[in-house]
């Protein structure tokens, strides 16, 4: 803990470089991730503060839109949509991913309920081998539903229509630190 201690105390020594953000925000970008430390948006993007708004989820799971039980997840999408104004949401999953690894082996997380119940909301389970230790088949699976979620969500759908924005899914190799695009049109992950 110290070491980042250390650069907290430090970082605030530079307020020129951060003045402008008192302005407020315009994110081009809404990065939805996992939870997890070895994914750092920031760091795989080279973004800048105020370039992305993110949402990390544990599985990186968009929930199902619902208006009667609104969700943090579903408030910061429809903020990035409609008050931001993102023009492009990135979902990004990962390899190595303990969520989507724990669904594709079907784990038993009754140790950890608050996930168990979180992970169930995956639905439907990810594709893809069990003994894969990078789960990168159903990793990539789980990204292309949760861009499904997506569209679900008034707000998105009706900026797709409109042309006003853009959905990207992309996977993260957390062992080589390459990131490859879904490209709709071959149904493949290639790389950037």
């Amino acid at each position: 803990m110290q070491p980042l201690i250390d650069h907290a105390r430090t970082f605030g020594q530079r307020p020129e470089e951060f003045a402008r953000l008192a302005a407020g925000q315009s994110p081009e970008v809404l990065f939805i991730t996992c939870s997890d430390s070895r994914v750092v948006p920031a760091l795989i993007t080279g973004a800048r503060p105020g370039q992305l708004f993110e949402l990390r989820t544990a599985g990186d799971i968009v929930p199902p839109y619902d208006s009667a039980h609104p969700s943090g997840e579903a408030a910061t999408i429809e903020y990035a949509v409609e008050v931001l104004g993102v023009r492009d949401i990135v979902v990004c999953g990962h390899s190595h991913c303990g969520a989507v690894g724990a669904l594709v082996r079907g784990d038993d997380l009754d140790a950890v309920p608050a996930v168990r119940d979180w992970l169930a909301g995956a639905t439907p389970r990810p594709r893809g081998p069990a003994e894969d230790p990078c789960v990168a088949a159903a990793v990539q699976s789980h990204v292309l539903t949760q861009l499904l979620r997506l569209r679900s969500y008034p707000c998105v759908e009706r900026r797709l229509a409109a042309g006003s924005l853009a959905l990207h899914g992309w996977y993260y190799e957390v062992h080589t630190g390459a990131v490859l695009a879904h490209r709709p049109h071959s149904d493949t992950f290639t790389a950037l």
